[in-house]
Order: structure tokens, then sequence, then C-alpha cells
């Protein structure tokens, strides 16, 4: 890496310099660079299949054992090498994963407080002080929060997610398909909700194969297709781009 890159790095909230992932001798992801300013939301759509979680995961220090991972991550200009998915986290880095991974049968609050459990260990007096926060943005959760997690809707179990991530208070969010599975209404405020988070300061990093939506909320856009960056830009422009469009916006140019 070049003291050019090396600077450039240390300026930004994330940066990956030529991230590559591997399982066994498949490449899963190849040498990708990406980058997320402070109080950014940056989105990497592309098709199933395209390595968009294992990029992810790779960023979060959660990948599975059969999975190695080259090059480097820098979060607030450190280098993240041979640091644990705990140590990210109480660093600021919060991913919420595709299954949501609730506790089905505790309640909602209690997995809320969960979320917030690595700053009860390190001692912080008001670790449960993200809760009003959480429940202004989720006032469903509000209503429900001493119900079983197990008996919400899609919605609100994503809406649990979210909160549970933000009462760590992350500088970074990383999302991985919060749309997946749910009805076209529940995407739409869950969107919403994402773009509002923008207000709390705190930098998102969205994967996502609802290009649409996604490019709407997104300041800056990464196209990923079998594992490698395709295209990247201003997440306004890459939604006019004619690629982008035919690929993923289901839409073509009138032949008039």
């Amino acid at each position: 890496m070049t003291q050019k890159n090396s600077q450039a790095n240390s300026q930004a909230l994330l940066a990956t310099d030529q991230l590559q992932v591997l399982y066994g001798k498949v490449e899963a992801l190849q040498a990708t660079n990406i980058r997320v300013e402070r109080g950014q939301i940056v989105t990497v759509i592309g098709p199933n299949g395209a390595g968009k979680s294992t990029m992810l995961n790779g960023i979060a220090g959660a990948l599975p054992a059969s999975g190695s991972q080259r090059g480097q991550v820098f979060f607030n200009g450190q280098d993240l090498r041979g640091i644990s998915i705990e140590k990210r986290v109480a660093m600021g880095m919060s991913l919420v994963p595709e299954k949501r991974e609730l506790f089905a049968s505790m309640k909602v609050e209690d997995n809320l407080l969960l979320g917030s459990y690595r700053r009860y260990q390190a001692g912080e007096k008001n670790y449960a002080d993200q809760l009003s926060v959480v429940f202004d943005l989720f006032p469903r959760l509000k209503e429900r929060r001493h119900q079983q997690a197990g008996t919400l809707s899609g919605g609100e179990r994503q809406m649990l997610a979210l909160g549970r991530a933000l009462m760590a208070k992350p500088q970074l969010l990383m999302l991985d398909e919060p749309s997946l599975g749910l009805a076209p209404l529940i995407v739409k405020e869950i969107f919403h909700i994402i773009q509002r988070l923008r207000q709390t300061g705190v930098a998102i990093l969205l994967v996502e194969q609802n290009a649409r939506a996604a490019l709407q909320v997104a300041d800056y856009a990464y196209v990923l297709e079998t594992g490698a960056i395709a295209l990247e830009g201003n997440a306004a422009e890459l939604a006019h781009d004619q690629r982008v469009i035919d690929t993923y916006l289901g839409l073509t140019k009138k032949s008039h």
C-alpha cells in the first residue's frame, strides 16, 4: 500500500485495502477497496451470491472458520488485522446480520439491553441510555417491550435487530439485507428509518438486493458482481446509469 493510500485510509471511518476472502481455493471476494466516511450512508448492491455478505463478514471479523482473508481493513485509521469481532464492536462497529439472530424466548427490552452488554462490561453507568433513542425510532418496540421477541412480525423483528445494534452506540452500522423477506410497505418503513438514522450521526454500510430502495437513501454506492466491484459512484448518479437501470432496477429505455 502506498503512503498516499495509507493517509487516505486513515482519514475515512472505514476503508478496505485490497480486501480478499477465500473459502479454500475459491475466491468469494476479489481484492476490493471501499470507503465509508463519517455520517455517510454507503450501499453495496448486486445479485445474490455476488459476495456482499462475505464482504461484510470480512470487515466485521465474522468469517466462518472455513474462510480466510487477505488485505487490510481500517477503522478510524486503525488496521484491524488480528482484532476480534468483540473488540471491533467495542471500537464502534455493529453488524446486523441477514438472519437477525434474536433471542425469541426473551422479551423485546431484554434483547435490546443485550446490545449494550459490552458497554455494561466496560463499566458505563449509563449503558442503557440508548433505550429512549431506540424507542423514539421504533415506537412499536416500545409498545411491545414486554413481549417475547418470537411473537413479533417480520418487520418488527428487523426493527428489533436494528435497535439492538444501536444500543452499542456504534459509529458504523453494517446492515445485511435489511429488507429481506419483508412486505413492500414494511420495506418502505425500514428504509425511512435508515434515513432517520443519519440524524444520529451513525455511518451506515448497507448491503442490499433491493437496489432501488438502497440507491434512494445512500450517498455513495458500489455494485458488486461475482466478487468484484463492477461500478461505483454517487448513488443518485448510479440510479440513472443505464447499466444499473437495465440490470437492477427492472426498467428499460423506451424505444421511441
